[in-house]
């Protein structure tokens, strides 16, 4: 892992306190967005499929607080849209950094240059950049050329100016291994703090439907992309516990616990989780944990979740198990992720049960197919 001691520090005792207080299902991470409002338009994002009046709404400083007090969780990733164009997002990051959470804010970076001075960097404060790839890919995934050396641009000056930063990347199709381990190797010669990566999730009102990975794609995705990094590639400071990376890799038959990384935005508590608002939403944190059926969902169990391998379901499932079983994530931490062999997939019937299907190491992939044009995003300034 790529993450600061003292973050490792307070994240474990907070992590330990939860078990010896025998919790079965705490929070790990508060996704919050303040807002949906975005200045891109994305091809497989669906989060700003909504009207003006929905577009235009916000949290304020005070919920955004309330929502973090009440949640617990000791990080808080804050996205959208894009929190930049929230006025007072200084506020906000400066109210949670009082209270030492850990705050990642997730930006494409395109408002970062101009609204840079109204942070100062903490060990408390991540700019975390949506990079989903080297230049042509990255341009048009955000359906927007120029963006790439835009967010490339302001991460360097952020890093200059001795802030914390981290890359964000999903992968869809036609993505190759060694086009993602070329994109790795330069955002960690950069200086990146940290990577973090996920399969992207298949919003049903995405612009484009043909760009998301099936489960298994992405498996032997991941595969070919480690067995690249064990064949000679620098080691990247990937931002996930070695048995999240070892779930990717299919190695892993974990179970979705959506609850690790509970969502706050602008309709409430949304369940289940950050990916899909299947169940509706609870108007507090305690009713969200207590009347949500976390049972309806995860792979295996509900459809619109078969294929997602996502971080905020499963990397708590990962921290849960690092906790239970410390050699076996040292293991994979020493040795990384299998990368032959046959797949672990979860089974409805039997939380437990590790059926192991085969699978095939070598990997295929097309050629890169021209994306639709999204529509135009807002160009907007802070609101």
């Amino acid at each position: 892992m790529s993450i600061p001691f003292r973050q490792q520090l307070s994240v474990g005792w907070y992590l330990f306190r939860q078990r010896m207080h025998g919790r079965r299902r705490y929070p790990l991470v508060l996704m919050l967005e303040p807002l949906f409002r975005c200045n891109l338009a994305c091809a497989g994002c669906g989060k700003i499929d909504y009207p003006d009046n929905i577009l235009n709404r916000r949290l304020s400083v005070d919920e955004c607080i309330a929502a973090a007090e009440e949640c617990g969780a000791p990080i808080v990733s804050i996205a959208g849209g894009e929190p930049l164009i929230h006025r007072q997002m200084p506020q906000i990051v400066s109210a949670l950094i009082a209270r030492r959470k850990f705050i990642y804010l997730c930006s494409n970076a395109l408002l970062l240059h101009k609204h840079m001075a109204d942070y100062r960097p903490s060990p408390y404060l991540t700019f975390s950049v949506h990079l989903d790839g080297n230049r042509e890919r990255h341009d048009r995934s955000v359906c927007r050329s120029g963006v790439f050396e835009q967010a490339v641009e302001a991460i360097r000056t952020a890093l200059s100016a001795g802030f914390r930063v981290t890359v964000n990347s999903t992968f869809f199709q036609h993505e190759t291994a060694e086009e993602i381990a070329d994109f790795f190797d330069f955002v960690t010669e950069l200086g990146v703090e940290g990577i973090t990566m996920s399969p992207g999730f298949s919003y049903a009102h995405a612009p484009q439907q043909d760009v998301f990975l099936e489960r298994r794609t992405s498996i032997r995705l991941f595969r070919s992309l480690f067995r690249l990094q064990r064949n000679g590639k620098q080691r990247w400071p990937l931002n996930h516990s070695s048995l999240f990376l070892d779930f990717l890799a299919g190695n892993q038959a974990y179970r979705c616990t959506a609850w690790g990384n509970p969502t706050r935005n602008i309709f409430g508590w949304q369940r289940p989780c950050y990916l899909l608002a299947d169940g509706g939403y609870a108007e507090s944190f305690e009713e969200l944990m207590r009347t949500t059926r976390w049972q309806d969902y995860g792979s295996g169990v509900n459809p619109k979740c078969g294929n997602c391998m996502a971080h905020c379901g499963y990397e708590p499932t990962a921290v849960n198990d690092t906790f239970a079983h410390p050699w076996k994530a040292l293991r994979a931490w020493v040795r990384g992720p299998r990368t032959e062999g046959p797949i672990a997939l979860p089974d409805a019937k039997a939380p437990t049960a590790r059926p192991m299907i085969p699978i095939t190491p070598d990997i295929a992939h097309g050629d890169i197919q021209p994306r639709r044009q999204a529509t135009p995003g807002r160009y907007g300034q802070a609101e």
